[in-house]
């Protein structure tokens, strides 16, 4: 039933049929909801692997918490990349040209293949020497190498992905993803445990067995996300080729050649953001070499509390992923007002949602960071960063799901300058000075400080109106 209200007002958008205020309302709160449960279930997967991790040790958990910042890079930049075929395609489906989206997903295929074997190369050839270049301690350095290294493999798979599931979601179909990511965490969590601890004696209820296990420790976390993902791939990649009523390129006739207008669209879009991750991850990286003296208790605190943090903000790029989408069709079907009242109602929406799970994080911080690991150290410091973190929850989401908002109208250059004025201008120069003097402190009120300029900062800019001005200036 709320797959067929969904695809009604969809249909309203594609029509140019008049929305009611309640319909837009109904209709953002069914895409966000599944789109909440794909960002939760990729948070809980990273929760998860964190907290089997966190088991091992603090020197184990420092190992991954080392290299976590050049990971994300690393997965932004695929994003960025899949998001410039992706927002294309929710341009014409708006539009309702539907062909023209298929053979945008056929081109979106070999491009994000081509070039996300590239970038697995280069992280392949650069772990050896990862390690040392962010200044992480000798007993770290080859679980760090050894977890980067094997991550980096599977960068194809991901970005497969990425590419598939932002596709189906910009044509209205958010459950299939949120499904297969559900799925991909719950792969990881059995694939960790079988590689990740030895095999070991179990009793329950009177009944003893033995749970088989490889006892890789930290090369086995790797490998059981690489399964997971690998599996989730496939699936996710099967339904948008095969079942998918509007990407359906099964069995049709059409080039997978890239096209020079689809590239250029492409790179207009994903260049930006691209742009904007990798300077934005540099900055997280260079946070991470001045966390990384400070000693493994410092370090693993610092990897567990972002992980925590991320339950926080998830639904907050949930709800982005639905404003790309909303904003995008909108966009398409020319519909400047429609896509600002959508606007509006999903930044509130995220705001409100994540101001709630501020005051939770707040009140909860110690429990959060003992499901992580069992160091008490590490919990009594984890937990009082995420205390001062807490107070950015709201600017935070404003930030969040604008850029979302930005990125379905095709406006992603200014953004991106927004970004990176606040992160290198504000939360590096911050950290630089407060670090030395307030150690793990200092970074994360300068963490908090820098999230607040930020989502001031993008409200002025959704207030504006510019980011539509500019999409609707490049189509005429």
């Amino acid at each position: 039933m709320a797959e067929n209200k969904k695809d009604y007002i969809l249909s309203l958008i594609r029509n140019g049929s008049p929305i009611s205020r309640s319909q837009q309302l109904h209709l953002a709160a069914l895409l966000s909801v599944p789109a909440i449960m794909v960002q939760l279930s990729s948070i809980v997967m990273e929760f998860i692997d964190a907290a089997m991790v966190g088991q091992l040790g603090a020197n184990e958990s420092a190992s991954i918490g080392l290299v976590a910042s050049s990971l994300w890079l690393l997965g932004g930049i695929c994003n960025a990349a899949a998001s410039g075929f992706s927002v294309q395609v929710a341009h014409l489906i708006g539009a309702k040209k539907d062909k023209e989206a298929r053979a945008v997903f056929r081109q979106g295929i070999v491009c994000i293949l081509i070039f996300s074997t590239l970038l697995s190369t280069v992280g392949v050839f650069i772990s050896e020497h990862l390690p040392g270049w962010l200044r992480g301690g000798a007993e770290i350095h080859e679980n760090a190498s050894t977890y980067f290294m094997m991550f980096c493999i599977c960068i194809p798979m991901l970005s497969l992905v990425m590419l598939a599931g932002g596709m189906l979601r910009c044509t209205g179909n958010i459950k299939v993803p949120s499904l297969l990511n559900v799925m991909m965490c719950l792969l990881d969590i059995l694939f960790n445990f079988l590689f990740i601890f030895p095999s070991h004696d179990v009793e329950i209820c009177g009944f003893a067995f033995t749970i088989p296990g490889a006892g890789m420790r930290v090369k086995g976390a790797a490998i059981g996300t690489i399964v997971a993902v690998t599996i989730t791939a496939l699936c996710m990649m099967y339904y948008a080729c095969m079942k998918s009523k509007e990407l359906k390129i099964a069995g049709e006739k059409g080039s997978f050649m890239p096209t020079k207008l689809v590239v250029n669209k492409a790179l207009k879009i994903g260049c930006p953001m691209g742009l904007q991750h990798l300077f934005m991850c540099s900055a997280q990286i260079f946070i991470t070499a001045i966390v990384a003296p400070l000693g493994s208790i410092a370090l693993a605190a610092n990897s567990f509390a972002v992980t925590a943090e991320s339950i926080c903000y998830m639904p907050g790029y949930g709800i982005a992923d639905a404003a790309t989408t909303l904003v995008g069709q909108s966009i398409g079907a020319a519909r400047k007002k429609l896509a600002k009242q959508f606007a509006s109602i999903t930044v509130t929406m995220g705001i409100i949602i994540m101001a709630i799970m501020g005051v939770m994080l707040y009140c909860f911080a110690p429990g959060i960071m003992g499901l992580l690991t069992p160091v008490p150290e590490i919990i009594e410091t984890g937990a009082a960063m995420l205390r001062i973190e807490a107070f950015a929850e709201p600017f935070f989401a404003a930030a969040i799901v604008s850029y979302g908002v930005f990125v379905g109208a095709g406006d992603t250059l200014i953004p991106c300058g927004i970004n990176l004025t606040s992160m290198w201008g504000v939360r590096v120069t911050l950290c630089f000075f407060l670090a030395p003097v307030m150690g793990l402190k200092g970074v994360w009120i300068a963490m908090c400080v820098e999230l607040i300029c930020r989502g001031i900062m993008y409200l002025i800019r959704l207030r504006s109106g510019r980011w539509i001005k500019i999409q609707t200036e490049t189509d005429q």
